[in-house]
């Protein structure tokens, strides 16, 4: 019978499979889990990266009336990994007085629950924190916008934005009804509340949560939902130098005359999962691991496609679970990919693969696209590039793969099927034989009432055991001898019915 599973393989380069052993993918593989074991689970006792500013720090000199000003980030997407981070900057922080906390913020939202951690962390500190919307075209959106009113003070560099803080689920807005109404409600009565608490204006506050409104910095200044507008940390240092402020109840002016800065860093763990919940990260992830792990399927081998589009779909499940998923834009991504691995697994002509692709386009701008959430959404050019590069990648990869598969074995029996030969014998017992590729094969006609000749030429259908199972092409041209030849015509007659000795070793083990 004919080897079926050498036909849907693919012979990779012998230096490429040399080196993929089941030694070497065992220690991929642990490799590749221990990183993802390290960025998930946090070690015992990891803290954030601290950097001092100063040379040194005189501990006594704070008894005598210096202040201390840790500074760190809020950058990104508000979720489990800047909760972390935030969590374990207070913790460095520590307690005590004459210390002032500030969050240099650049969000555009992210989960409920995150914020609210981050929020109820703020309010349990005993020395100021001071929220910095910074550098220019920085946003404290959704989320953020709810972490700046609780701030003891709020600040924001020229040319940033707050606001468009409605809520929003992770399939795109909230469904009316009494679960929309209750939500919005709740996270109303929240805002309202900071902005009661820390004097600023309570009815615009809820219109950035009830009608996402959003202001630029001067128009938070004017309407009163920010404290001031500094536009580098010298300036932010002067406003908040006599700045008064209360902190549960008690009101405390600050005085950064004799100060000492430190800046507290996100760990390297927390910033690769802080990158992994980005939404071009996220996009990229989910389009790459489909495609890895299609190849794979396609053209198995080595495992190594398979186990980075693993590792990839792993990263963009992680991305999505925080990022509000529009559910219409991973329909048409996921039926995009499918519609080309279809056009080109059936041998289409394109047509239908080019829907695929524009399938995969219109994912990408919809992917993020909730209400609410308009400011994680993907920008046309990216979309654009990332879709038309992984496209065509794709497609060449893919059209190879195809071409291996329908090229004929190199080696091997299935090597013999279409090869034309010539019947150059029989033996003993009555078997025709053709030599192929340097060895004797016995051949036998697909028709059984067909009588092979020597000199026939034969094209081989198929190979079973030793016997080439083949169909007759072209008959041998019978020869002539001139006359009063008949001893010299009989002896050539007998050497083509036999030209094996009875004694040789081959008809010896055919008898």
């Amino acid at each position: 019978m004919t080897n079926i599973r050498s036909k849907f393989e693919i012979t990779w380069p012998e230096s490429l499979s040399t080196r993929l052993t089941s030694r070497g993918l065992t220690i991929m593989a642990a490799i590749m889990l221990s990183i993802l074991s390290i960025l998930f689970f946090p070690l015992p006792g990891a803290t954030a990266e601290v950097t001092s500013l100063d040379v040194s720090i005189d501990v006594a000199a704070h008894s005598a009336g210096v202040t201390k000003i840790y500074i760190a980030e809020i950058d990104g997407v508000v979720g489990v990994p800047l909760e972390e981070h935030v969590e374990s900057v207070f913790k460095t922080v520590g307690d005590g007085d004459n210390k002032i906390l500030i969050f240099k913020m650049d969000t555009p939202g992210g989960l409920v629950d995150s914020m609210s951690a981050i929020i109820s962390r703020i309010a349990e500190a005993n020395y100021p924190v001071v929220v910095w919307v910074t550098p220019s075209a920085a946003s404290a959106a959704s989320a953020g916008a709810f972490i700046a009113q609780a701030a003891h003070i709020t600040a924001m560099a020229p040319g940033t934005h707050i606001g468009a803080a409605h809520p929003v689920m992770g399939g795109g807005d909230i469904k009316d009804g009494d679960m929309k109404t209750k939500i919005v409600n709740d996270l109303t009565a929240m805002m309202r509340s900071f902005a009661q608490e820390r004097g600023r204006n309570v009815e615009v506050a809820e219109s950035m949560v009830t009608d996402s409104v959003s202001l630029t910095a001067r128009e938070a200044l004017e309407q009163g939902v920010i404290d001031f507008i500094a536009a580098d940390e010298k300036e932010l240092f002067d406003q908040l130098d006599g700045w008064v402020v209360d902190i549960k109840g008690e009101p405390r002016v600050l005085s950064l005359e004799n100060r000492e800065s430190e800046r507290i860093d996100m760990t390297l763990r927390l910033r690769a999962l802080e990158l992994f919940s980005r939404p071009d990260i996220a996009y990229l992830a989910l389009i790459a691991g489909v495609f890895l792990i299609i190849l794979e399927a396609r053209a198995p081998g080595g495992f190594v496609m398979g186990i980075t589009g693993g590792v990839l779909l792993l990263i963009a499940s992680y991305g999505m679970r925080v990022l509000p998923v529009n559910l219409a834009g991973v329909a048409l991504l996921l039926g995009g990919i499918l519609v080309i691995i279809l056009d080109l697994i059936f041998g289409g002509m394109g047509i239908i693969a080019a829907a695929g692709i524009g399938a995969m386009f219109f994912g990408g701008l919809m992917l993020f696209r909730a209400q609410g959430g308009e400011l994680l959404n993907l920008s046309m050019g990216f979309v654009t590039g990332v879709t038309a590069v992984i496209s065509i990648v794709f497609l060449l990869i893919m059209r190879l793969i195809v071409k291996a598969l329908r090229r004929r074995p190199a080696s091997g029996q299935d090597a013999l099927v279409g090869e034309r030969v010539k019947v150059i014998g029989r033996t003993g017992n009555n078997n025709m034989m053709a030599l192929v590729h340097g060895e004797y094969w016995r051949v036998l006609p697909t028709d059984s009432y067909l009588e092979l000749g020597v000199g026939d030429e034969v094209e081989v259908l198929e190979v079973s055991s030793l016997i080439l199972h083949v169909r007759l092409v072209k008959r041998a041209q019978a020869k002539t001898f001139p006359m009063g030849t008949g001893d010299t015509a009989q002896k050539e007659q007998k050497n083509q019915k036999e030209p094996y000795d009875k004694n040789d070793s081959y008809n010896s083990r055919e008898e």
